[in-house]
């Protein structure tokens, strides 16, 4: 184990800690590294990192160097700072990383950063460094008091609002919106993707107050059935690389922002590079066929478990099993509850996973579980029916974990 690696696990605890002054000094510190680079600031519910996948991929179809910095990973810790897709490598991670752990009592004193603000600081150092035309930033959680929130979003965007983290966030939609509606910036522009009208409502009351134009699905921009339109652009014929309707919405949030960012800067829009970088934009974990019939989602709240519970009921297959793996501090008892109302006929197994908080036999009873996933999945791959589907879902730290297994060697 590196002195990094040490130095981050060390800090996990810290992490939901309120407001900015910790970050605010260590942006005044570094001279403000997030400032030498346009941003478009992401939030939202469920979303953000598809969101942010496809404008990855229009922004590096039209030749520009984009960073991208998104959590959780699902591989490996540096897959959360990028640019054009390539992770920061091990080296300028371990220096960068370094230099803020020899410097953290220089600029906090006795306060200690908190493993996503460690994060969150390499990637704007990183950024700087790299000379990047534009960065990527996603919301940690909620917006007004995340520690991304030191940043001004040339554009700043909303891709849903549900209830998730109401511990941290509020109870209704509209608390939630209130936080995720604070990367809202004066001077700006923000954009909305489909809302519940108490949550829009909270939205438009907040760009009306800062003075800055509201963009809305629905009203100012849409993506169905593969054709795109917005006040001033129309584009047809749209293939989407990630699966699933709710990506059409993703994809029509992630268009119209990456219009205006480009209308701003004068910069060209091939159309044939932008149906291009659509097609083949790719997200680990989201909806992922990881092998023949075997599809790994991190819904890993209600709001998304609904999406994928869409999803299975358009595929037309004779059996669907789904294996389901979660924290114990979410709302796992909704979401199985869900699963076995809107899917009747699945197979429905739980399981754990090497995480402190994860799901046990004993949390679950009444449902079949199964404590060894790997052995469930192989199972699977035995059968010999080629009709059935196979979707493994939950916490993003089990895709996480599932997706690695699968794809090392051994794991055909």
């Amino acid at each position: 184990m590196t002195r990094t690696v040490e130095w981050l696990d060390s800090r996990i605890g810290l992490n939901f800690r309120p407001g900015l002054e910790r970050m605010e000094r260590a942006v005044a510190f570094f001279k403000q590294p997030q400032e030498q680079y346009p941003i478009i600031h992401v939030t939202g519910t469920n979303g953000k990192g598809s969101t942010i996948a496809f404008l990855s991929s229009l922004f590096q179809a039209h030749g520009k160097k984009v960073g991208t910095f998104t959590s959780p990973h699902i591989v490996k810790i540096q897959d959360r700072i990028a640019i054009n897709g390539q992770p920061i490598s091990d080296q300028d991670f371990e220096r960068l990383a370094s230099r803020l752990a020899d410097l953290e009592e220089s600029i906090l004193g006795e306060d200690k950063f908190s493993y996503f603000e460690i994060l969150c600081l390499l990637a704007f150092l990183y950024f700087a460094q790299e000379g990047v035309e534009l960065a990527l930033i996603e919301v940690g959680i909620g917006g007004l008091l995340d520690t991304t929130n030191v940043v001004t979003g040339e554009l700043a965007l909303i891709s849903s609002v549900g209830l998730d983290h109401q511990e941290t966030l509020g109870s209704s939609l509209a608390a939630i919106a209130e936080q995720k509606a604070g990367i809202f910036k004066p001077g700006k522009k923000a954009l909305i993707g489909p809302l519940a009208e108490e949550a829009e409502l909270v939205c438009q009351k907040r760009a009306e107050d800062l003075g800055i134009p509201l963009y809305q699905y629905g009203e100012d921009f849409s993506l169905i059935e593969g054709a795109f339109v917005s006040r001033d652009y129309m584009f047809d014929h749209l293939s989407l690389g990630l699966v699933g309707a709710h990506q059409e919405e993703n994809a029509a949030l992630a268009l119209a922002a990456f219009c205006l960012f480009m209308e701003e800067r004068e910069w060209p829009i091939s159309a044939s590079a932008l149906r291009t970088a659509l097609e083949q934009t790719r997200w680990a974990g989201r909806l992922e066929e990881v092998k023949p019939r075997i599809y790994l989602d991190g819904a890993h709240n209600l709001a998304a478990l609904k999406r994928l519970v869409d999803f299975i009921q358009e595929q037309k297959v004779d059996q669907v099993e789904i294996l389901f793996g979660a924290l114990k501090r979410k709302d796992y008892q909704a979401m199985l509850t869900y699963l076995k109302q809107e899917l009747p006929a699945a197979r429905l197994t739980v399981t754990s996973f090497a995480y402190g908080e994860a799901l046990e036999e004993a949390d679950v009873a009444g449902l079949a579980y199964r404590p060894d996933y790997l052995a469930y999945i192989q199972d699977f791959q035995e059968k010999k029916e080629q009709t059935s589907l196979l979707f493994v879902t939950g916490s993003l730290y089990f895709i996480s974990e599932v997706r690695q297994a699968l794809l090392a060697d051994g794991h055909s």
